[in-house]
């Protein structure tokens, strides 16, 4: 009966070997690949406890894996064998085709070297293939190459009897199939290392085209081969599946399109000026329902094996959260917490971009006419003048400080919640008074400036009126209304001057202009 059953005993067994099997594909990463391993030598091996011993950097091998008990799992896991320990195992144990085995009666010898083990002792075996505690059972996994792996050793036969021919092989296959498994998953997870050296050395690239290949296909992150030379300068000529999940696009759209096409308007000078080889940047490209997506660009040429010319390699990562956090905090640092407006020192940071230095020019006149020697570092800079100076066309950089006037009676009568509400609404009144190239900032307390370029004397003093008479009407909060007003200084800004001298003469223009309105007043009453 035995005889008739056993041929349906092992297409049972085939089946969940084949399914153990299949799972060993499906893991992600090393280590879920070498628990699954373990699991499916419990699950369809016929063995109640199994770890998996992976060979590390140095050598050494690893529990980096445990089933079938939760008690040797916590005594084992994360615990290192030395090399030598576990070479003198397999070298004495015995040869059942790739498996070695050694019996309970040589592995005494073995009990205090430093391979982590899970055994107990019990009684002589009852009969002459029945399972002893100490008998040890290990399949070893070797790459390709030849080069150990990992072992898996298995313990404690459900049936408590040594495992048969049949037992054996199923073993042995379910090992080397395993091993192909370690493989792959060591290969997705030196991806980046191998994508570095296929960089470094295009002779290293044309050996290891298959690895590439892999690596390229199954990357987490969006990769792209471009060409190099000719008329199809830039066009994508292959690109991975991340990439086409990135951007939203399928491969055979992605390629009748180069990087050019896809960037961002404001980002094209990044994409231009980002190194053919060793190149990075951090640009935006556009996905197919027409938004943008910040992505960091890592470009390095290499020999394409198969069609012979160099091609460009790109590395696509999604950077989107960390751009979005970026941006956050540099807009915080720069600009107003409680209007929004660029703050003080965002207001230095763009005047001083439109002026060079004492250093750089060199005034040649009182109306700062500037000349720069030759050789200097703004030898290309258009230098920024005062509409007085000769040679200009009669218009400059207006810098106009705000100072608002009665605030502090608000503040001190109905309390600084009202006084943020007023300055929120006076930041408003400014923003929406200038033109979309102009900077309004929040200086601090009630003191904004506003900078203004391309305008003549009358232009600026025009501004400044309209400004504030836009400031003027009544301010509605919690059914109330409240009023303040507004004196303006106008400055000018002009290269060989610093931005503290610019705003210091705005502001001295501005009480200027405050203590004669008050006069006026004084008079008037």
């Amino acid at each position: 009966m035995e005889t008739e059953t056993e041929p349906y005993v092992r297409l049972a067994s085939l089946r969940e070997l084949h399914q153990v099997v299949a799972q060993l594909n499906t893991a992600r990463s090393m280590a879920d690949t070498l628990q699954t391993i373990a699991d499916g030598a419990v699950a369809a091996l016929g063995f109640e406890l199994a770890t998996v011993n992976l060979v590390r950097e140095d050598g050494n091998l690893l529990v980096a894996a445990v089933a079938g008990n939760d008690s040797a799992e916590a005594a084992m896991a994360g615990r290192t064998g030395s090399r030598a320990s576990w070479e003198r195992r397999l070298n004495m144990g015995e040869r059942w085709g790739e498996l070695r085995f050694i019996p309970y009666t040589e592995g005494w010898v073995l009990d205090h070297d430093d391979v982590p083990q899970w055994h107990t002792t019990g009684p002589a075996p009852r009969y002459p293939d029945e399972w002893h505690p100490m008998d040890r059972l290990f399949a070893p996994m070797y790459a390709s190459d030849g080069e150990l792996l990992a072992v898996l050793e298995v313990d404690r036969p459900r049936d408590g009897k040594r495992p048969g021919p049949w037992g054996c092989e199923a073993l042995q296959l379910y090992a080397s199939q395993a091993a192909i498994a370690i493989s792959n998953a060591r290969l997705r997870g030196n991806m980046q290392r191998a994508l570095v050296r296929l960089e470094r050395d295009q002779q290293a690239l044309r050996a290891s085209e298959e690895s590439f290949r892999q690596a390229f296909e199954y990357a987490p992150s969006g990769m792209a081969i471009a060409e190099v030379g000719g008329d199809g300068q830039g066009r994508l000529i292959r690109v991975n599946d991340a990439l086409c999940r990135l951007l939203g696009r399928p491969a055979a759209m992605l390629q009748r399109y180069s990087f050019a096409d896809l960037v961002h308007p404001e980002d094209t000078g990044v994409l231009l000026r980002t190194a053919a080889e060793g190149g990075r940047a951090e640009l935006r490209l556009q996905r197919r329902d027409g938004s943008y997506v910040w992505v960091s660009l890592r470009n390095s040429v290499v020999a394409d094996v198969t069609a012979g010319p160099q091609v460009q390699l790109t590395h696509v990562e999604d950077i989107e959260e960390r751009k979005r956090h970026e941006l956050a905090l540099a807009h915080r640092a720069s600009h107003d917490s409680l209007t929004g407006l660029p703050n003080s020192a965002e207001l230095r940071a763009r005047l001083g971009g439109r002026i060079c230095d004492r250093g750089a020019a060199e005034p040649t006149d009182a109306f700062g006419g500037l000349g720069t020697p030759p050789g200097r570092p703004y030898d290309h800079h258009e230098h920024v003048l005062v509409p007085e100076a000769p040679g200009g066309d009669g218009k400059g950089l207006a810098v106009l400080f705000c100072d608002l006037d009665g605030f502090k009676s608000i503040n001190d009568r109905f309390g600084h919640v009202c006084g943020d509400a007023v300055l929120v609404e006076v930041a408003r009144r400014l923003e929406a008074g200038v033109r979309d190239n102009d900077t309004v900032a929040r200086l601090g307390g009630d003191e904004f400036v506003v900078l203004a370029e391309g305008l003549g004397p009358a232009d600026a003093s025009d501004l400044a009126v309209r400004l504030r008479n836009g400031i003027i009407p009544p301010i509605r909060w919690e059914n109330r209304q409240v009023r303040v007003g507004a004196s303006f200084g106008i400055g000018w800004a002009a290269c060989g001057m610093t931005t503290e001298e610019i705003l210091e003469s705005a502001d001295q223009r501005m009480y200027v202009e405050k203590r004669s309105r008050s006069q006026g007043r004084r008079r008037a009453g």
